[in-house]
């Protein structure tokens, strides 16, 4: 069976059981995931109950799809994703995005949790996405390309979508929210990086890093959706302080930015501009 039938399957079965439109797709990263139990008239579905879906296997991705409602807008919220260190494949991590594009979504909020590459990004901060440096080795629309996705050579200048990006300051700054800007690394994991990696991504131009999110960036620029991405910095990188890094210390950190992280997506939700599909 082909990733399209797959995920046509899994679209057909979500279709016949929510009960809202979604509008959009919200993908929530490490020890963020409980932004979506604030989500009105929700109704979760376990990953093993949905077909073709992977299983989130890390502490802080509950594994669940939660539809509901958030403010002016309907939305699928993933509590926890799938990534390519867990041993999924390309397909696998991005069959989610190509299920909602399938069930009518054209935007894609993705959140991570990410280390910072300078000092100037202090944990517990927000950063918004303005660009990103695949470094996974890999890029997951190799091998053959399904027209039914998107074309052969997807055009990536702007698929962190300008429009979106001056949503989040505005949202921002009217919550009185510092929201960040920069460049997200993705790495392939499961190792954290060295300090001479760190360095190397800084001179490269990287502000955050992280081992998630590029593919279903990519797969959301292949199937012609617009990105929202945000990072919610839970550490300095390798070499930038004295500690040792471990998921645990992340997932408490991104616990503590729970609150200001949770006004923030509340707030790009509170209108339905500019969420409306055409």
């Amino acid at each position: 069976m082909s990733a399209y039938e797959k995920a046509v399957e899994s679209a057909s079965w979500l279709r016949a059981r929510i009960t809202h439109t979604p509008q959009v797709l919200v993908i929530l990263g490490s020890g963020l995931g409980g932004w979506a139990d604030g989500l009105q008239d929700a109704i979760p579905f376990g990953y093993d109950q949905i077909p073709h879906f992977a299983q989130s296997t890390v502490a802080g991705h509950a594994g669940a799809l939660v539809s509901g409602r958030s403010g002016a807008v309907d939305v699928l919220a993933m509590k926890g994703r799938f990534h390519p260190y867990e041993g999924w494949t390309a397909d696998e991590v991005m069959h989610p995005v190509r299920v909602a594009w399938l069930l009518g979504v054209r935007q894609v909020v993705v959140t991570n949790a990410a280390g910072s590459l300078h000092i100037g990004l202090q944990p517990g901060s927000l950063m918004c996405i303005d660009d990103h440096l695949n470094m996974t080795g890999s890029n997951p629309l190799v091998g053959e390309n399904d027209e039914r996705f998107g074309p052969r050579f997807p055009d990536m200048t702007r698929v962190h979508d300008r429009g979106l990006r001056a949503h989040a300051n505005a949202v921002a700054s009217g919550l009185g929210i510092t929201l960040h800007h920069g460049v997200y690394v993705g790495v392939r994991g499961p190792t954290y990086e060295t300090p001479a990696e760190i360095r190397s991504f800084r001179i490269l131009g990287g502000d955050a890093v992280g081992m998630s999110t590029v593919y279903e960036v990519i797969a959301a620029a292949h199937l012609g959706m617009k990105v929202l991405g945000i990072s919610c910095i839970t550490n300095l990188g390798s070499g930038l302080g004295g500690e040792v890094l471990s998921h645990d210390d992340v997932q408490a950190v991104a616990a503590r930015a729970r609150g200001e992280f949770t006004r923030l997506v509340d707030g790009l939700f509170a209108e339905a501009t500019p969420w409306e599909t055409a």
